[in-house]
């Protein structure tokens, strides 16, 4: 045998072939991406990974017979590593795009996410002054938040801002409070929990809404995983363990029915979705 064979490449190819069980694939240690530094959904506290997504992952891979660790990446390099096959899995957060479509595979949307313009509590601005007349706003580096202020607001000339692209948004909130910058995009959910955790901060009023998130792999699925995710998180659903998990950091957050919508671009949305029409 070729020493130098991909691992991944030859369990997809004995999957293929029938050589190899797909429970016995699944025994491998799949490497989960995650952002450590996105509450609710991920964080570090007392050397252990915590969050929404973190425990519904664990919960997932134990339901479906599947080892998984968390490996902490700065978000603008979750995809593209993803994309090349040097994580196994994305978890955290993902929003669903069009161009993301293009590079990854996404199971079945487990949450839907707005986006809200945030100021400090004492700050007289309001959702358009937050976004407009010469403010600096701030949003994480490779979001869906800052490519919505590079579309919509810098490289509009009628309109005079600038823009503060940070690694995580623990770091914005930070800046904005000393007064670095006036405003910061964040998901409704990162929003609420900044004020749940005493932030002074407050939510000046909301920019988009309904977009989905998904768990993602790489494209083509070199795992054979996908189909054990969707089921994963259904059963997850079905069972009331994902309300549990989601009130247990976010309180405040309303469960949203799984699958939610998915836009019709994408291809693993489309009959038959693997590990629930097979």
């Amino acid at each position: 045998m070729n020493q130098s064979f991909p691992l991944k490449l030859l369990i997809a190819s004995l999957i293929a072939s029938g050589s190899l069980s797909l429970s016995a694939a699944q025994a491998q240690t799949l490497v989960a991406g995650i952002e450590a530094a996105f509450p609710p959904w991920a964080y570090a506290e007392g050397g252990e990974y915590k969050g929404i997504a973190v425990d519904a992952m664990r919960a997932i891979a134990e339901n479906q017979g599947m080892e998984v660790e968390f490996r902490d990446m700065p978000w603008p390099s979750l995809i593209p590593a993803l994309a090349n096959e040097r994580i196994d899995l994305l978890v955290t957060g993902l929003n669903v795009t069009e161009e993301r479509n293009e590079v990854l595979d996404f199971t079945i949307p487990w949450w839907e996410n707005d986006d809200e313009v945030m100021v400090n509590i004492d700050s007289e601005l309001n959702v358009v002054t937050a976004l407009c007349c010469g403010a600096t706003i701030g949003a994480q580096g490779g979001s869906t938040q800052n490519s919505w202020v590079e579309a919509n607001l810098v490289e509009n000339d009628a309109i005079d801002v600038t823009l503060r692209s940070y690694e995580n948004y623990v770091t914005a909130i930070e800046d904005m409070r000393v007064g670095r910058i006036d405003s910061v995009i964040v998901s409704t959910d990162t929003a609420e929990d900044f004020i749940d955790k005493g932030r002074e901060v407050r939510i000046a009023g909301t920019i988009t809404q309904g977009q989905p998130q998904a768990l993602a792999v790489s494209r083509g699925d070199p795992n054979n995983i996908l189909a054990a995710l969707n089921r994963g998180i259904m059963e997850l659903y079905e069972s009331g363990q994902w309300q549990e998990i989601v009130h247990s950091y976010a309180p405040y957050a309303t469960i949203r029915q799984i699958p939610a919508t998915m836009p019709d671009y994408v291809r693993t949305y489309q009959a038959p979705i693997a590990g629930l029409d097979d």
